[in-house]
């Protein structure tokens, strides 16, 4: 087995991430992430305070990884339009990391919740548009309202909710067409 310096909390946090998506939730203990990086479970500990610490890490990593397909969004151009590909961007990470999507919004212990920096710089995106949209003054009310209606569009789409039939395809771009026409700056 591989010493603990040569086991990067890098790499514990990625095998973490993994077994996440692959095991779920409960299944992410620092024995699973011990042995997937090839080292004894007490020897994580020089690298992670606890399971808590581990969670908010691999919370952290993920949220990262969503602030960067959403920054990757073009910059200028048409709003509604960057609204449109900043949700669809949001709704492909969730199919990519369905586990990773749900802690980014789970309501987390506090030892376990990421830094609040870290979400900010997730978001911006998602505000600057909502500025430009609804004007600076309501961009936080607009971007809550975006943020609430796709996550709880995503999750219900990732729990199978739509059982009424019906493309949900085209739901989902109804509600950003409805959603893209409502956010007005004022006059």
């Amino acid at each position: 087995m591989p010493t603990p310096e040569r086991t990067s909390l890098e790499e514990i946090v990625e095998a973490a991430r993994e077994i996440l998506e692959r095991d779920g939730l409960t299944r992410l203990t620092m024995q699973a992430v011990a042995q997937r990086v090839g080292v004894r479970a007490p020897s994580l500990y020089k690298r992670v305070r606890d399971r808590d610490d581990l969670i908010r890490l691999v919370t952290e990593a993920t949220v990262r990884d969503l602030g960067d397909r959403l920054h990757a969004v073009a910059a200028g151009g048409d709003p509604r339009t960057r609204l449109a590909e900043l949700v669809h961007a949001l709704r492909a990470f969730a199919r990519a990391r369905p586990a990773g999507y749900h802690l980014v919004f789970a309501n987390a212990p506090a030892p376990a919740r990421p830094e609040v920096r870290a979400l900010a710089d997730a978001a911006a995106p998602v505000l600057q548009v909502a500025a430009e949209l609804a004007g600076p003054a309501h961009a936080r009310e607009a971007a809550r309202t975006l943020t609430a209606w796709a996550h709880g569009f995503i999750s219900m789409e990732l729990a199978g909710a739509f059982n009424l039939g019906g493309d949900v395809d085209r739901a989902y771009e109804y509600g950003i067409a409805l959603l893209a026409g409502a956010f007005t700056k004022p006059s």
